[in-house]
């Protein structure tokens, strides 16, 4: 058994635990996790003992999404304005390194979703942007009360997802992804994206629960009824709808407008992260949902 620096991979009974393990960082998805967290499914899937995985995070979070510190630290050029391009960067540049990214992403997406074994999505805590579609793509997924799902990062510009679309409806989806607004369990629960909320002590024991029926049934046949499911989708078009998902999002990368985004970098130059997203929430205060709600 592999030893991974940025999850843990525990087998149980008749699965695997696989847990996001940057709880420092609310377990954002670094280049190393994603990477590990990869590894981890082609264990997982060779190994014919395991018969379901189980995802979940390390600390309060189940993802805070995509890494944004690295590229906020200084290791990388100033971004000049108007046009919101690093120092030195051609356009061509840039549209192309957020196209390579974005398909990457896809990519691995599709990969979590044609898995022949079921992902369980054990949501604990925190799960924004890019762990939101992490999330979403678990083929079950069971969200503790403390869950918080959104897409924030849409308010610095840039793209939503279409599972999102997919799970959530057309409206409901918009609703959400135009204003990146956050959405707690019972509202994840409400417009689909959940299967079933659970006191937030309980959430392992009901994964494990799900995972161990499943086990109960041979495993070529759950592998079968997993594809009439998900390759069903595939030929009803959600690949083609995904990969102009991977094209669109690059676009909106690009679509950089210095009005709505150099108060944020100058909120970042000033007083880190922390400031960059606390200047960028605030005229969306207080959120509909989730514990910003409660203040």
């Amino acid at each position: 058994m592999t030893t991974y620096e940025n999850i843990l991979y525990e087998p149980q009974k008749n699965g695997v635990l696989i847990t996001l393990n940057r709880p420092e960082a609310m377990n954002s998805l670094s280049v190393e996790l994603r990477a590990d967290l990869n590894a981890a499914l082609d264990e997982a899937e060779q190994d014919d003992s395991i018969r379901y995985v189980i995802l979940t995070g390390a600390g309060r979070a189940f993802s805070a999404g995509a890494n944004m510190r690295g590229s906020r630290d200084g290791s990388l050029p100033p971004v000049v304005w108007p046009y919101g391009l690093r120092e030195g960067q051609s356009v061509a540049e840039f549209l192309d390194s957020w196209r390579d990214g974005d398909r990457n992403g896809i990519r691995d997406q599709m990969r979590r979703w044609e898995y022949p074994k079921p992902i369980i999505g054990a949501i604990n805590g925190w799960a924004l942007g890019a762990a939101s579609w992490l999330a979403l793509t678990t083929h079950i997924t069971i969200a503790s009360e403390n869950a918080v799902f959104g897409q924030p990062e849409v308010r610095h510009i840039s793209n939503t997802n279409f599972i999102w679309v997919l799970l959530a409806g057309y409206k409901n989806a918009l609703r959400y992804a135009l204003t990146g607004d956050h959405i707690d369990a019972e509202e994840a629960l409400r417009i689909g994206i959940v299967n079933k909320v659970v006191p937030h002590d309980d959430l392992l024991d009901e994964c494990f629960y799900i995972g161990e029926r499943i086990a109960l049934v041979s495993p070529e046949t759950v592998k079968i009824n997993l594809h009439v499911a998900t390759l069903g989708l595939e030929m009803m078009g959600l690949d083609k709808a995904w990969s102009l998902n991977a094209e669109l999002a690059a676009l909106a990368h690009t679509s950089q407008r210095e009005d709505f985004k150099r108060h944020l970098d100058d909120a970042n130059e000033k007083g880190g992260l922390r400031s960059y997203i606390e200047t960028r929430d605030a005229p969306f205060q207080p959120e509909p949902f989730g514990p910003r709600a409660r203040r």
